[in-house]
């Protein structure tokens, strides 16, 4: 009763907000954040009745099930952008910008951060330092894509932003592995190969090979169901079955061997799309029936956040510094390599604003952090500080970037308000 109740709450909290910031013309990304900052433990959760809002950090992280599919089917959708004859036009333009973006706000974040280091080493190790510059280069796909979906935009910016999304994750979790295996070699003054190289190219390559493999499975098995309703069952169990295998994980020898959920799904998404003749209606139908696990996923993300953070004015001053220097790292590198690439005009002056949303790749390297003790404590306090600011004003952010491109026009009319206005006339 308790779970079906705080999951009603939260659907109704999230949609209930978003309609209030229709208003002001605001995201409903946005609108879904603060409503799950409003039922979570520092607001509604404090009067302590199970079900009514979330009541700890615990109780949100019970539903951590409904991020995980969330993610899925988001990785799916980013995938399904990799279509062969969009990849000849955009694959080395998309290639360049997200690796150069990435590698940038990377090495600018690394920079700040190991300088602030020697200002005030107690509070920021040199481990802390170098693993915040790799979560720097993660962007949020999820908050991206809604609002993409929400104000239905399309021209060369949104083009382009979709593959460097997804792309940037990828680059992502490499550096963080690189980055993140120094951090560890800094706090035990050993060096480990495998984590550091070994281990992150076997995670990437892994994770292409199952998702491939997945996706040719998918695209074989829909071709012996014909109802619609069908197939869209079909899709859903198979993004479970890419979303349930990558939490798989095993050793041989001194490699380990995992898979990023977010890869999986995303090769899962581009071996369908180019194979498969009808995907792209099924995506469309899919994304109708993903709509209130996306509400409950970002309602969910609001109520997790940690706004104890902001007790700490080490804490909000070295994420200040991060935020800035990581907005500044990922703006300049998507201009300057969009330039580079001889992109649209459009693409080289906003599509650096569109990727600062972050979340749950950030939230997910930093939980992975936590194995470094105390600097990992930091690291975690530091990216729930930067998450919290930059999913309340990123989606704001990329929507007005995207409206300045000229890629988000008015929504069309319906036919028969339209002759009632007119007979109004």
């Amino acid at each position: 009763m308790e779970t079906l109740l705080a999951l009603a709450v939260a659907l109704l909290a999230g949609l209930g907000l978003s309609r209030l910031t229709k208003l002001g013309n605001l995201p409903a990304v946005t609108a879904y954040l603060v409503a799950g900052v409003l039922i979570g433990p520092y607001v509604l959760g404090r009067i302590g009745i199970p079900g009514l809002g979330f009541i700890s950090a615990a109780d949100v992280s019970r539903y951590s099930i409904i991020s995980d599919v969330a993610l899925g089917f988001i990785a799916l959708t980013m995938g399904n952008e990799f279509r062969m004859e969009d990849i000849k036009k955009l694959g080395r333009q998309a290639v360049v910008v997200a690796v150069f973006q990435a590698l940038t706000a990377t090495l600018l974040v690394d920079a700040a951060l190991i300088g602030l280091h020697f200002l005030m080493p107690d509070k920021l190790p040199l481990s802390v330092a170098v693993t915040l510059g790799a979560i720097a280069a993660a962007t949020a796909p999820a908050a991206t894509l809604m609002i993409v979906k929400q104000y239905k935009s399309h021209g060369p910016v949104t083009k382009m932003l979709l593959p460097v999304v997804a792309l940037d994750d990828v680059v992502g979790l490499v550096l963080f592995a690189v980055s993140f295996g120094i951090a560890r070699a800094l706090e035990h003054g050993t060096v480990d190969v495998f984590s550091v190289i070994v281990d992150p190219l076997i995670e990437v390559i892994a994770s292409v090979a199952l998702g491939a493999v997945l996706g040719a499975v998918f695209t074989f098995t829909e071709r012996f169901f014909h109802s619609r309703s069908k197939r869209l069952s079909i899709s859903v169990c198979y993004v479970f079955f890419a979303v349930a295998l990558s939490k798989l994980s095993f050793s041989i020898g001194p490699v380990k061997i995992g898979f990023s959920s977010l890869l999986v799904c995303m090769v899962l998404g581009t071996i369908f799309c180019n194979y498969c003749d009808f995907s792209a209606e099924l995506m469309d139908r899919l994304d109708r029936w993903t709509g209130p696990i996306m509400v409950l996923f970002f309602v969910l993300s609001g109520a997790g956040m940690e706004l104890d953070v902001f007790r700490s004015w080490e804490i909000v001053l070295i994420g200040v510094v991060f935020i800035l220097i990581r907005s500044a790292g990922k703006i300049l590198g998507a201009n300057f390599s969009s330039r580079m690439m001889k992109c649209e005009p459009t693409v080289q002056k906003y599509l650096g604003i569109t990727l600062l949303p972050q979340a749950g790749v950030a939230l997910g390297m930093s939980m992975t952090a936590m194995s470094l003790g105390e600097s990992g404590m930091i690291i975690r306090n530091i990216a729930l500080f930067a998450v919290l600011i930059y999913e309340l004003a990123g989606p704001l952010l990329t929507k007005i970037a995207l409206d300045k491109a000229g890629e988000i026009t008015e929504k069309p009319v319906p036919p028969r308000k339209q002759a009632l206005l007119e007979n109004k006339k």
